[in-house]
């Protein structure tokens, strides 16, 4: 299940006023108003494929999308790529030997595009709730499985609800990265599916995800409005609630990967929610352990990591070239020492060969998604400047 925009009008007209909440998993709150089974019904039943789409929620451009991924995306089987409606593209680096776990999977896209680069000793376990896309991912196991020439399969698709993974067997510390395509969003208890992901990570983990944020705070007469829900517009956190929640719940501070503005362009929504503004993007939280050391210093990358050889745009703060000492603070530190990236880089602590002037220049860091999709209006595009692949599905 990813994020998916274009209620019929007929539903337009008629769901104005009707909501309601009945998840068995998750309990009522104001913000949960959109029904499990509204969405289930919506992505199992109106949906057929990505020509349903009606507004660009879901088609907004992202960073260009890496030669190693296009060409894992063109051996995913047609049928499956043609039913993703995700809003980004959620591909963290250095994935060989990786326990993936993606929450919303949908028609399996993203997981078999993943499947082929954690390698054969790696792993990928999809969890939805809908019925219908959990069947056309599972088809396509055996096929894939003999598409990329393992011995056996490396994915897994498990019906069930993100707001409680422990019912669909999902154990703690059992993943080293979460991903998720524009499906918190359309959770009625987002506090619940982050700390299911905190508790399934293992320490050092982290998820990785695309979703929509807005401006501010979404005014409660729209969290009402099922269509916008559907829409994944008024079920859209807050850049800054995520940020109050993550700390909450005890994951590092979010790092702003992408992001991009959102236009709805579609008239009747528009007026309906006035001056309220969204983008997707992208962040990455990290599970720390505990007893992590927080220093400053520097940092070298060895290069090498698939599709990053020569460096590694980390997130839209940071990005490491091969052999070139970058100063990180205290948090970034310990995210590169204590994660899957420790063998990546070289660690040069303060007082080690540094000095001040030299190690831990203060830099600004870029927080707000809004500010960043600003700053990328007014660069050219590139020629592939969709997340969608080179099919064109989004």
């Amino acid at each position: 299940m990813q994020c998916i925009v274009g209620w019929r009008k007929l539903q337009l007209q008629s769901d104005m006023s009707q909501s309601h909440c009945s998840s068995p998993t998750s309990s009522c709150s104001s913000q949960g108003l959109q029904t499990h089974e509204d969405v289930k019904e919506y992505y199992g039943k109106y949906l057929k494929n990505s020509k349903d789409l009606k507004t660009n929620a879901c088609v907004t451009p992202s960073k260009p999308v890496p030669k190693y991924i296009r060409d894992a995306l063109t051996q995913v089987h047609e049928e499956v790529s043609s039913r993703y409606y995700g809003c980004g593209l959620v591909v963290p680096e250095c994935l060989e030997r990786c326990r993936i776990l993606d929450l919303g999977s949908g028609s399996g896209r993203d997981c078999y595009m993943l499947s082929k680069l954690v390698g054969p000793k790696g792993h990928v376990t999809g969890v939805d709730m809908t019925d219908e896309q959990v069947e056309i991912s599972r088809k396509y196991i055996d096929y894939h499985m003999e598409k990329f020439g393992y011995s056996e399969p490396n994915t897994t698709f498990v019906n069930g609800y993100i707001e409680n993974l422990k019912i669909s067997g999902i154990d703690d510390q059992s993943y080293d990265i979460v991903i998720s395509n524009c499906v918190i969003n359309l959770s009625p208890d987002k506090r619940s599916v982050l700390r299911e992901a905190y508790r399934v990570l293992k320490d050092g983990g982290e998820i990785y995800f695309s979703d929509v944020y807005s401006n501010k705070p979404v005014p409660e007469e729209l969290k009402q409005n099922k269509v916008l829900w559907g829409e994944c517009i008024s079920g859209a956190l807050s850049w800054s609630e995520l940020y109050l929640i993550a700390e909450e719940i005890g994951f590092s501070p979010p790092r702003l990967v992408t992001s991009s503005y959102i236009t709805v362009n579609n008239k009747e929504l528009e007026d309906i929610i006035g001056d309220l503004k969204f983008v997707s993007a992208t962040f990455r939280l990290f599970k720390l352990p505990e007893d992590s050391v927080k220093e400053k210093g520097m940092v070298i990358y060895n290069g090498g990591i698939t599709g990053c050889e020569d460096e590694i745009q980390f997130d839209t703060n940071f990005t490491f070239k091969e052999g070139e000492a970058t100063s990180v603070d205290e948090e970034l530190w310990r995210i590169l020492k204590t994660s899957r990236f420790s063998d990546e880089f070289l660690f040069q602590p303060l007082g080690k060969g540094n000095s001040p002037r030299q190690c831990c220049i203060e830099k600004v860091i870029i927080k707000d998604p809004f500010r960043l999709a600003d700053d990328q209006k007014n660069l050219p595009l590139p020629a592939n400047n969709s997340c969608c692949g080179p099919k064109g599905y989004c």
